[in-house]
């Protein structure tokens, strides 16, 4: 038996657990308890937790936690929606390169309702929108009691489900298209992945900017009608992988330019293709590896080309001193949203349904929507 702390419960969860027929147990610290009663207290709330890294459907399950004690700046947020992330998934398995101490609440964004407010809070009233910014641990609960300076205010207006997905995804795209190469109207950009959040903010925000962009694909049951929802978002070409193993793919551009900057969020031979299509001097920037092999780049691509590798992580970009740059841009975000500019496709699921919304998740039924949850 030992004494834990679980990120993101409050002093009302420092606590001893101890083993119960093979369940953890978590008694509230008596002491800080009868203390809180004495101020105000959040809601009991339900949380998805895990105790050890591991597969995220064997190590995951959702407890009930205690009410916690508001400080005189802390915020209590009643959470509306928050999504299931890949990045959040590879945190459970314990391979992400900055994860919250086990035992730990899953989540990382999310948007939620302002419940009640502390004594000394001035700027959020009860019925506000708020969203994590920059993004913090533990969303994956019903109720959250954080500091009134890591919430932002948003427009009600916004469909939740955008509004809890904002950050991560859509601001990494924004972020690339930003940060490496100075693009202008009538340039292209070209990536893989593009069926992915990230790769359907690319189109949109790239079209918005007058950019053209090439987009690669796997090949799949039904890439046609993939193709079309693609070039409805934007998209000026889309091609499957099999379409790209020909001998000289820039002769498939047509009229396009030779795009300036490519986004890599594969690796293996699709991260290969966005490399041919590259013009001289260009670069490309990797956010990712789902194929889970590495780019291979080749000696002539370096010395005739010129070509530039790039990464791109955006936790590592976001830092509590540009809280107030990312928030702009998460405005600017949700403005594209409420004006019909900006979409991508996503689920609700009920947050009783986690279990069926984490399978979604990781693929075991066959490719869906990115899963939002919704309290």
């Amino acid at each position: 038996m030992g004494s834990t702390r679980v990120l993101g419960l409050g002093k009302a969860f420092h606590s001893h657990s101890s083993l119960c027929n093979g369940t953890r147990v978590f008694r509230r610290n008596p002491t800080v308890v009868l203390r809180a009663f004495a101020s105000t207290l959040s809601p009991p709330s339900q949380a998805v937790v895990y105790e050890q890294h591991g597969p995220p459907d064997q190590v995951t399950r959702i407890i009930d936690l205690p009410p916690v004690e508001l400080k005189e700046k802390d915020v209590c947020v009643k959470m509306r929606a928050a999504p299931i992330n890949p990045s959040d998934i590879n945190r459970i398995e314990g391979v992400y390169p900055v994860r919250p101490p086990v035992p730990a609440i899953g989540g990382y964004e999310g948007v939620g309702e302002i419940q009640a407010v502390g004594s000394a809070v001035k700027d959020f009233s009860l019925g506000d929108w708020v969203i994590p910014s920059p993004p913090s641990f533990g969303t994956w609960q019903t109720y959250i009691v954080k500091e009134e300076s890591v919430w932002h205010k948003i427009n009600k207006n916004v469909p939740m489900e955008y509004a809890a997905t904002v950050t991560v995804n859509p601001l990494t795209a924004l972020r690339m298209l930003e940060d490496f190469v100075q693009l202008n109207p009538g340039d292209a950009i070209v990536q893989n992945g593009a069926t992915s959040i990230v790769g359907q903010c690319i189109i949109q925000l790239a079209r918005i900017r007058g950019i053209h962009s090439i987009n690669i694909i796997r090949d799949r049951v039904g890439s046609e009608e993939v193709k079309e929802k693609l070039k409805k978002l934007g998209a000026d070409a889309v091609y499957t992988e099999s379409q790209l193993e020909v001998k000289n793919v820039k002769g498939l551009l047509g009229d396009l330019p030779e795009p300036a900057l490519g986004f890599n969020c594969v690796g293996g031979n699709p991260a290969s293709f966005v490399l041919k299509f590259l013009r001289q001097g260009g670069t490309m920037v990797t956010y990712g590896g789902m194929a889970k092999k590495p780019v291979t780049v080749s000696t002539s691509s370096f010395i005739f080309k010129d070509l530039a590798l790039r990464g791109f992580w955006l936790q590592k970009w976001m830092s509590s001193e540009r809280a107030r740059e990312c928030r702009v841009m998460i405005d600017y975000l949700l403005g594209l949203v409420c004006d019909g500019k900006f979409k991508y496709e996503l689920e609700l699921v009920p947050f009783h349904d986690f279990s069926v919304a984490l399978d979604k998740a990781l693929g075991k039924l066959g490719s869906q929507p990115k899963q939002v949850l919704k309290f």
